[in-house]
């Protein structure tokens, strides 16, 4: 790919009108990016802000010189099949981000290209910002100190982190998320069936097996057919399924004209995922981000996944992950509040019988939504606003008031 012709280096370092550059993967950085420009454009009105994002992130006013899905990838038999195309991308952003002059880069999740940026811009006396704690709580701790050594400050999603990189004298603190800002403390059920046309007292089933295709690849059958088994027990069930996007809607569908499920109550919609859990009784879903999303909705949950072989066995052998539990939900309240069935255990017939025990408990449900709402509350601290005051310290504080 051609790299786009330097901008100008005409500056004002430290300021009223820095340069912010941003590098956001996937499209859940993207919104991340978008909310933090929006908080720092009230301080800074001037700051210009650029890097790599979409869509939320251009309408927010970033120039981006690469697409956030350029660094879509997951796993790490696919992250070494992508590697030198990312470490190309890498040097490119690496010369053309020098040459504009950054006042501070901030990297959004995607740790694996962001952190050897964000050092290699450190040594370079830019400060660097890592937005989006990398799961130390369930990877190894150690690599807390390693992100420490890439970003002067770290802002964290959750809780228990800042304390975690306290133990490695790295500066990390809580600004909340902001999907608890944005997601009510009481969803809408009737509105939401209503918005998409689901019927009103119907038993509904979300499901979603996750935003990649290669999630989707691995689990889509798997969880269609536990979907058709409930049916058969829970009649008339209706099935929600939204496709973050058209390639996933695509490999849903092939998926779906293999499934035994009744077309007639099986809906798949564009998007609309908060829509889909407002409306739904119980989601099936794979682990990741939109664990905390049912979570938010006040739904319950039950959580499958499973990964490529090669990457199983490399984490397994080299004792990798350290926690006993995976759903966000569970991590945050420290006990199960939803059902995992991970890997070997991720079967049509266990998740079918996961799900149906939450149609058969609506006391269980009743008693989930109390913790539920408690965790929204923690969660809730206006994080753009937050995260944009801790890069404003770096910044030296100028800039108006939000």
């Amino acid at each position: 790919m051609a790299m786009p012709a330097p901008a100008p280096a005409v500056r004002t370092r430290g300021g009223l009108a820095p340069r912010i550059l941003l590098v956001a993967g996937e499209a859940s950085g993207d919104g991340l990016g978008a909310g933090l420009v929006e908080a720092l454009r009230r301080r800074y009105p001037d700051a210009r802000f650029a890097g790599i994002g979409g869509d939320a992130m251009r309408r927010a006013g970033v120039e981006t010189w690469y697409d956030a899905s350029e660094l879509a990838v997951m796993g790490l038999a696919e992250v070494l099949r992508h590697l030198p195309r990312l470490l190309k991308l890498r040097g490119e952003l690496r010369s053309r981000g020098l040459a504009w002059g950054p006042d501070v880069v901030v990297g959004i999740d995607a740790p694996d290209f962001n952190l050897g940026l964000e050092r290699w811009f450190r040594q370079r006396g830019v400060p660097a910002v890592h937005y989006v704690s990398p799961s130390v709580w369930a990877w190894r701790e150690k690599r807390a100190g390693k992100i420490g050594a890439s970003a002067d400050r770290v802002l964290c999603l959750f809780p228990m982190e800042p304390a975690i990189y306290a133990r490695h004298g790295v500066d990390a603190r809580f600004v909340g998320h902001p999907m608890a800002d944005t997601m009510p403390l009481h969803p809408d059920r009737a509105g939401a069936r209503a918005r998409l046309g689901l019927p009103v007292d119907a038993p509904v089933l979300a499901v979603l097996p996750g935003s990649r295709l290669g999630e989707i690849g691995r689990l889509g059958d798997t969880f269609l057919r536990a979907a058709w088994q409930v049916s058969e027990v829970l009649k008339p069930l209706h099935v929600a399924i939204p496709a973050a996007n058209a390639a996933g809607r695509e490999l849903l569908q092939q998926q779906l004209r293999r499934s035994p499920l009744r077309s007639s109550h099986t809906h798949l919609f564009d998007g609309r995922a908060r829509d889909v859990l407002a409306a739904a009784d119980v989601v099936l879903l794979a682990s990741g981000t939109a664990t905390l999303e049912a979570m938010l909705s006040k739904r319950p949950m039950v959580v499958g996944y499973r990964v490529s072989p090669l990457t199983y066995r490399i984490v397994k052998a080299l004792g990798l992950l350290k926690v006993e539990r995976y759903a966000l939900p569970n991590v945050l309240a420290g006990k199960d509040l939803a059902p995992e069935l991970m890997q070997d255990d991720c079967t049509p017939d266990a998740l079918a019988a996961a799900v149906l025990q939450w149609f058969n408990q609506p006391d269980a449900i009743q008693a989930l939504l109390p913790e539920y709402e408690r965790l929204h509350r923690e969660l809730r601290r206006d994080a753009s606003a937050s995260a944009a005051d801790a890069i404003a310290e770096l910044l030296g504080g100028h800039g108006g008031a939000a």
